[in-house]
């Protein structure tokens, strides 16, 4: 059995700067975003730690390729993409702790 995985969009709290990332556990892969575990990643260095998109997959290779898709996109693509689902963009990180 393939083990799932998700791509997650992560911005900062003036929404200006966009990060898009995978991995095949969300929740501690955020946490790790919000205690800056490696302080000189781009996520730690920009503040990007607020969660405004995600989606799941059944396979970690389902994500990877659609993270491909996500980072070969333009800015206002993704933009758009956050605004179909998270018009306000929120915080969903709670959405994903409760899990």
């Amino acid at each position: 059995m393939t083990k799932g995985g998700s791509i997650y969009i992560l911005t900062n709290m003036n929404n200006t700067t966009l990060y898009v990332g995978v991995t095949s556990d969300l929740y501690s892969r955020l946490i790790e975003h919000k205690e800056k575990k490696y302080s000189t990643s781009f996520t730690s260095r920009y503040n990007l730690n607020k969660l405004v998109y995600f989606e799941s997959f059944h396979s970690i290779e389902e994500a990877i390729d659609r993270e491909k898709q996500l980072k070969g996109g333009s800015r206002k693509k993704k933009v758009d993409l956050i605004d179909s689902s998270n018009p306000d963009w929120r915080d969903l990180f709670d959405e994903v702790a409760s899990w």
